[in-house]
């Protein structure tokens, strides 16, 4: 035991540089933070996140408390759901990149909860003087502890998890469902006790179960201020807010938005209860994580926790005084830090070991491929160690595979990383609403994308295939709408991307017109089966198989209202829709040729006469590579020796026809003894028949309607 010093009442020991963050230990609770260029550090500790001072100031002696750059101390007496922060002091010379200041109670970058909200309206949230003209430049005197959110003690040892484990799906087995947790069960449709929470999740599992999905991908669930935005609806009037999360604040805990009593405390309990619950339910869970940038902004934003405690050392700067903005939101994390990826890497590892989450989706990841001066170096990079990493290389790790500063590297992450695909998305897009010279590419994407992924060692899982997610259109939108409308988001319609790739199919917006609405009906089941019958990892945006519609809003960040929360009367008023995106997700679980472990060859591998995938057009063996072709077909062999599987699977044969006329497709022959069966027809209703209930074909040919696709099996 070190010298035991009193001060401000509490006892107190040099504590462990090890441990960052608050560690509860035996006889108190040990603080670590990194400071290197802090002058003072002090600890403060609040009975309360309302408290409008400290219960005790515990400066922290250089001398005693500081090795290297880490600043410690052992507080005897401090328990589980203590609050308390930091002030730090320094040199504030904004030109050289300090901006160190004092009067601000910081969160501590390890914290594991946070309790309290920000208020970014008030000036004292910044360490600048915001009524002086000199702008950043200037400093600010005032304190921020009555307004300020705090950090929280936690003992990560008080859940109880039974033998609750992640499940380690296959990547190749695997369908992700993203969706925002408010989303999910804040609307009044919903029927759930604790509606917008973790808690409202599990009230859902049996929806989920029923739909078939195997792993859910949650927004952001990192802590960040909700409240960060200023602008207003201007039809309703009412503020907007940062809805999306894409803001995080504190890496280790997570959102108090999401708890059922907004409590720090509570969301880390509620959380956890969340995943045990549909970990119990064979579902993973994947979390949005967001470590290419911080909520604190650009220069001109709040002094919260990172800025404060040492701003050129986490942030990538440029000229000292400003923020390089890869991220397109105001700063860059400067990821390949040493600290700074030590960071990132403890967080990883504490979202899997500690709230058992399967993995991991990371936002604008190409940012995390980039060194200090903003060169892409992917295998010296943050990237390579999370690969590598005895831990983190066994959960899921995707991708989102450029930034907002033009560095697009689909196809360039470590061995190991999944990757949004976003070519898949844009060449279905495309495709399906009847873009010519799209053949050629689409045939790639349905193969599994190896032009992308087959040149690093990839497999066809590490495409993560997708036509909508949180950013952009909905499925139904996407059928419904030429261009955005993004009016209520009070930036007058410039915000959101412009090239949709969509098609309204005659009318913008909503009609009662009922052969558009049909025809949107039919291309919502083309997309949906044309994601669900490609080689890759699936990805399904939540709602989408319910019709919900943005009303051509394509940049819903900023709304906390129906504009994202699902409406699950739907499942009723677009049953049909619904029953045929649940077929075709059972369908592909149910075929293995569907969820290959590896690239096509194109050879006979089995010795049966036929290849592991081949192509046709119109006619079998003549597929039409031109670019006023419109119609695609493929067949897969189903053997084992192809499919890797321990039994046969069908044969499948799959065809596409994007263009406006029906056309007459002559089939490949089957296996002899055996003929064709059609599974899915999108341009009949329901679109599907039931496992054992299919449609016998007698001839060798199928007509196909007008924009259609059909999916035959032999028996």
């Amino acid at each position: 035991m070190s010298k035991i010093v009193e001060i401000d009442g509490m006892k107190t020991e040099s504590g462990n540089p090890y441990l960052f963050g608050a560690t509860v230990v035996g006889n108190g609770c040990n603080f670590a933070v990194f400071s290197r260029h802090a002058a003072s550090v002090t600890l403060l500790l609040f009975n309360s996140h309302t408290a409008l001072t400290p219960t005790h100031v515990i400066p922290l002696d250089p001398s005693r408390n500081r090795t290297g750059d880490v600043w410690h101390i052992l507080v005897h007496d401090v328990e589980d759901g203590q609050y308390y922060g930091y002030m730090v002091d320094g040199p504030y010379k904004p030109l050289e990149g300090h901006r160190f200041n004092g009067n601000k109670l910081l969160i501590d970058p390890y914290t594991k909860a946070v309790g309290g909200e920000y208020y970014w309206n008030e000036t004292s949230a910044y360490g600048y003087d915001r009524n002086s003209p000199e702008g950043d430049l200037s400093f600010s005197a005032e304190k921020n502890i009555n307004i300020k959110a705090k950090s929280m003690v936690l003992d990560v040892s008080s859940f109880e998890w039974d033998d609750d484990r992640p499940l380690r799906i296959p990547m190749n087995d695997t369908i992700i469902y993203e969706a925002h947790v408010r989303s999910l069960t804040s609307h009044d449709s919903s029927g759930v006790k604790h509606p917008g929470t973790y808690l409202g999740i599990i009230d859902i599992i049996p929806y989920l179960k029923e739909l078939g999905i195997t792993t859910l991908e949650l927004l952001p669930v990192q802590q960040f201020n909700e409240k960060e935005n200023f602008h207003t609806d201007p039809e309703t009037g009412l503020p907007l807010v940062n809805y999306w999360g894409y803001s995080t604040l504190a890496f280790f805990a997570p959102c108090s938005w999401y708890a059922s009593d907004r409590v720090g405390m509570t969301a880390v309990r509620e959380f956890k209860e969340m995943v045990k619950a549909l970990h119990k339910a064979g579902i993973e869970v994947i979390i949005d994580v967001v470590y290419n940038h911080t909520g604190e902004g650009n220069e001109y934003g709040p002094t919260l926790s990172f800025r404060g405690l040492d701003n050129s050392v986490y942030y990538m700067l440029d000229h000292g005084r400003y923020y390089n903005n890869y991220s397109g939101c105001g700063n860059t994390l400067n990821c390949n830090h040493p600290v700074v990826k030590r960071l990132i890497l403890d967080s990883l590892r504490y979202w899997v070991v500690d709230m058992h989450v399967d993995g991991f989706r990371f936002d604008l990841a190409a940012i995390l491929g980039r060194d200090e001066k903003g060169n892409w170096m992917p295998s010296y990079s943050v990237l390579s160690e999370i690969s590598r990493d005895p831990i983190l290389s066994n959960a899921k790790i995707i991708a989102e595979g450029w930034d907002a500063a033009g560095l697009y590297t689909v196809g360039g992450f470590p061995n190991g990383w999944a990757e949004w695909n976003g070519k898949f998305r844009d060449n279905t897009r495309a495709f399906i609403k009847g873009d010519p010279g799209m053949v050629p590419e689409i045939a790639k994407r349905i193969a599994g994308s190896a032009d992308i992924f087959e040149h690093r060692q990839g497999k066809p899982y590490h495409s993560i295939n997708f036509i909508t997610a949180h950013d952009g259109f909905t499925l139904s939108d996407l059928v419904s709408y030429n261009e955005k409308h993004n009016e209520r988001n009070g930036e007058g319609n410039m915000d959101g991307e412009n090239l949709n790739l969509s098609w309204n199919c005659g009318v913008e917006g909503e009609t009662g017109d009922p052969a558009v609405n049909e025809l949107r009906i039919r291309q919502m089941k083309n997309f949906f089966l044309m994601l669900m019958v490609s080689q890759g990892t699936p990805m399904i945006f939540g709602g989408d198989e319910l019709g919900f519609s943005k009303q051509g809003n394509n940049n819903t960040y900023c709304h906390d209202n129906e504009l994202n929360w699902i409406d699950w009367g739907l499942k009723s008023a677009n049953k049909e829709l619904y029953e045929f995106c649940k077929f075709m997700i059972h369908f592909r679980k149910k075929h293995h040729a569907l969820r290959r472990e590896h690239f096509f060859t194109g050879l006979d591998m089995n010795g049966n006469e036929m290849p592991d995938i081949s192509w046709h057009g119109v006619r079998p063996g003549e597929p039409d590579w031109g670019h006023e072709s419109r119609a695609i077909a493929f067949m897969l062999d189903g053997a084992s020796h192809e499919t890797g599987a321990s039994q046969p699977d069908n044969d499948i044969y799959v065809a596409f026809n994007a263009h406006w006329e029906e056309q007459l497709y002559i089939l490949p022959y089957p296996v002899r003894g055996k003929k064709w069966y059609v599974a899915a027809d999108t341009s009949v209703r329901p679109g599907f028949f039931p496992a054992g209930k299919e449609r016998p074909l007698d001839t060798n040919g199928i007509r196909l309607k007008p924009r259609s696709a059909v999916i035959l099996i032999d028996k």
